[in-house]
């Protein structure tokens, strides 16, 4: 299987008699497998969904191996539509509802067959595998293991189609996989696989696989630094695919450069505390006993080779992450996939109580392993500074935010905390803002388009600025005949403020310009409700509403189907 094949699945059942045989499978996959479960008719899932189809889609396109427990024809048809390119898409099987068959639909080349041998070993039946090379051989040479990486994959096909035709084929180099495979190997094979670390171009009948085998030890850097550890490799015969980490001092994790040979090289890169010398660097991870030859150094770079892969130890740190994660307005269909996947890698939940409650409503309970930091929704710079300190340590870190974490949220504390780093080495952090539906927009399209045209988006809180300047940005706004959308209007500690803001409104804007009052959009406890300036009154609102007030151009009319109205500002603005 490849690396791939080894990230938690998601087990996908239709009704509740497949649940125990969900169960058992996922006993035997990867920590932080999930079993997704139909609402209504699946209970003690995991995870519940309202849409089989959607779901499937939404897990494939995140690259989530899938094991669908239905018939191969609906996962077929569902996914139909996503099924472009078969080197990258996750592997996806069907099981029987009872666990009597496994049948790897998709993911050839990511390891499928390997995860139906482990599903059909839990559950006591033969894997339905059909793929002539690993029906044969017992090995896909397209989908080598972690730790492996074909020089050119696209050889492969012809070459087992040779071996398939009849053809002999020796073994140069250490490689399990391979070994104990049903291969026709032979001393003096007519076609040649060679297992080798080094930068050597194949002859023809022979088919390369570079193991991950290579460290290379990094002290200071320069821009010319992704060239010299290229030229490094170059000078010890050995091959850039072959590289399986970098590592560099702790002190150098917010170089570009350093990022850059990893990027290059395409691998990892892990960053050692207290370290300034590369040979000590190399040393650490590939001790002399498990070393293919000697440490290659010239002083500032530093390249070892270990006999295996699974002989490199992982020393340091890795590059810690933080994601700062829009949830959308509450609804798991208005989750935005990269948001959803940047939930599902973290180490570390981090956010306002509230938020993670819904986090968990939204993909589930936090798998084991993954840490939850809860905190009061007025500490966000504290928050924030405990996110960077845990990804500073190298942890995958979520920063959760409602909506959208750029519009009056988390990634403003977060840069702010990152300018003022308190910690320099909160600058070597990969930090991400992942996106959201905002609640204007949500609560726009419940209604139409009332933020057609121009608008602006303005808080109402005052605990960050004061009133005075809140009312003033009012009335400018106003009078710019902006369209508006107004969060936090209100809330136990200002109850007056809404009332006072919506008088200055009436100073500017007409009685009947109309005004949407959403609470809970995509939430249980969504209410929506259309009405206008003139009548709309504080007490309408609280803080989990956000009020859309129109232009002097913002249209209204009837929705016949169920008796509401539609509101919209159109495209075109007159006088």
């Amino acid at each position: 299987m490849t690396a791939d094949a080894e990230q938690p699945a998601a087990i996908v059942v239709l009704g509740q008699g497949s649940l125990e045989t969900a169960r058992r499978i996922q006993a035997a996959l990867p920590e932080g497998t999930r079993v997704h479960g139909l609402a209504g008719r699946v209970e003690g899932a995991d995870i519940a969904y309202d849409g089989f189809g959607e779901t499937l889609r939404g897990l494939h396109r995140d690259g989530v191996p899938l094991v669908a427990l239905c018939a191969s024809g609906i996962v077929i048809r569902a996914l139909a539509p996503l099924l472009q390119n078969k080197r990258v898409e996750p592997p996806v099987l069907a099981v029987a509802e009872d666990g009597s068959a496994v049948v790897p639909l998709l993911g050839g080349l990511q390891g499928v067959n390997g995860l139906a041998r482990r599903i059909a070993d839990a559950l006591g039946v033969a894997p339905a595998i059909t793929t002539t090379g690993d029906v044969r051989f017992n090995v896909t040479l397209e989908a080598p293991p972690a730790g492996y990486v074909a020089r050119d994959p696209g050889a492969s096909k012809a070459f087992m189609s040779d071996l398939l035709g009849g053809a002999s084929v020796r073994l140069e180099g250490r490689a399990p996989w391979l070994a104990e495979s049903r291969l026709p190997f032979t001393p003096d094979g007519a076609r040649c696989i060679r297992v080798t670390p080094d930068d050597r171009a194949p002859e023809d009948g022979t088919l390369v696989f570079h193991p991950k085998t290579v460290v290379v030890g990094l002290a200071g850097g320069g821009e010319d630094l992704p060239d010299r550890v290229t030229a490094a490799l170059a000078a010890t015969g050995l091959a850039p695919a072959a590289v399986a980490m970098v590592l560099a001092p702790a002190g150098e994790a917010a170089r570009k450069d350093v990022q850059r040979v990893a990027d290059v090289l395409g691998c990892s890169v892990r960053f050692v505390p207290d370290a300034t010398d590369p040979s000590a660097l190399v040393a650490a991870a590939v001790p002399e006993a498990d070393r293919d030859r000697p440490v290659w150094s010239d002083g500032a770079v530093a390249i070892a080779v270990a006999r295996a892969p699974d002989l490199v130890r992982s020393v340091g740190r890795p590059r810690g992450h933080l994601a700062v994660v829009g949830l959308g307005p509450g609804g798991a269909d208005l989750l935005a996939p990269a948001a959803r996947e940047a939930l599902r890698r973290a180490d570390h939940w981090v956010g306002y109580e509230f938020y993670l409650q819904m986090a968990e409503r939204l993909v589930g309970a936090p798998r084991p392993g993954q840490a939850v930091h809860p905190s009061d929704n007025r500490e966000e710079l504290d928050r924030t500074r405990h996110a960077l300190s845990l990804a500073a340590a190298g942890a995958r870190v979520a920063v959760i935010s409602s909506g959208d974490p750029g519009i009056f949220a988390m990634a403003a504390a977060v840069m702010e905390a990152l300018q003022d780093a308190a910690d320099p080495t909160w600058h070597g952090v990969a930090v991400a803002v992942v996106p959201g539906i905002t609640a204007a927009q949500a609560a726009a399209a419940r209604v139409g388009a009332p933020l057609g045209h121009d608008f602006c988006v303005l808080s109402l809180s005052d605990n960050l600025k004061p009133f005075d300047v809140i009312l003033e940005r009012l009335e400018h706004a106003a009078r710019a005949d902006l369209a508006m959308a107004l969060y936090n209007p209100v809330s136990k500690a200002r109850p007056w403020q809404l009332g006072r803001a919506l008088d200055r409104l009436r100073t500017v804007r007409a009685p009947d310009t109309p005004v949407v009052l959403a609470r809970d959009v995509a939430r249980p406890d969504e209410a929506v409700r259309v009405t206008t300036l003139g009548a709309v009154r504080p007490e309408d609102a609280d803080m989990r509403t956000v009020i859309l007030v129109g232009s002097s151009a913002t249209q209204t009319f009837p929705r016949p189907l169920d008796g509401g109205a539609w509101v919209y500002s159109p495209r075109w603005y007159g006088q």
